[in-house]
């Protein structure tokens, strides 16, 4: 019993500091310093929301840009890669399928076309694309909306964002930020 009042203490301060004040101090500080992210990045259009810019939606349309492909099947409380190696059989025929598919939805494509109009990111959900990937689009884009080839250029660079800091990842363009832009356009 000596022991087991001081453990009994100790245990609670604990489960207040760690479990209320810390939560609450960080998410006070995340909700003041940056509110949108703090929230999760949502996309709100006529006061409804319709999704995040942080993950990827399933896109039908041929007149919007394609995300990459999902393992996840654009569910959010899915995320999963493919765990497959790309040297397996198994592998190597989705390749060759989805290679067929999209040249077949977008004929004017390029003999090398960029590895993430095919491949999926490692969670499934990444909402981003190379500017090669969204350029490689434009012409199947630019016959379904009727847009120039040279307009849905322009807002492919205007939404282009740079490397992180100047030195972290790849140059990317997030494709629900590009859609919302093109679906602007058109109107």
């Amino acid at each position: 019993m000596k022991m087991f009042i001081p453990a009994l203490r100790l245990s609670v301060v604990l489960m207040l500091v760690c479990g209320l004040l810390y939560p609450l101090v960080t998410t006070g500080v995340a909700q003041l310093l940056f509110p949108s992210q703090a929230n999760g990045s949502l996309i709100i259009q006529d006061g409804k929301i319709i999704g995040s810019s942080l993950l990827a939606q399933e896109v039908k349309s041929p007149g919007l840009f394609q995300p990459r492909a999902s393992n996840a099947k654009y569910d959010p409380t899915a995320s999963a890669g493919s765990n497959r190696a790309v040297a397996s059989p198994e592998y190597i025929a989705e390749m060759n399928q989805k290679l067929a598919t999209l040249r077949q939805e977008n004929p004017t494509l390029p003999q090398q076309i960029p590895a993430d109009l095919v491949t999926g990111s490692g969670s499934g959900l990444d909402p981003d694309l190379s500017p090669e990937a969204a350029m490689a689009q434009i012409p199947r884009i630019s016959q379904a909306t009727g847009l120039s080839k040279q307009k849905l250029t322009q807002l492919i660079e205007d939404h282009t964002q740079g490397r992180q800091l100047g030195i972290f990842g790849e140059p990317r363009v997030n494709v629900n930020e590009l859609n919302l832009a093109l679906i602007a356009e058109e109107k």
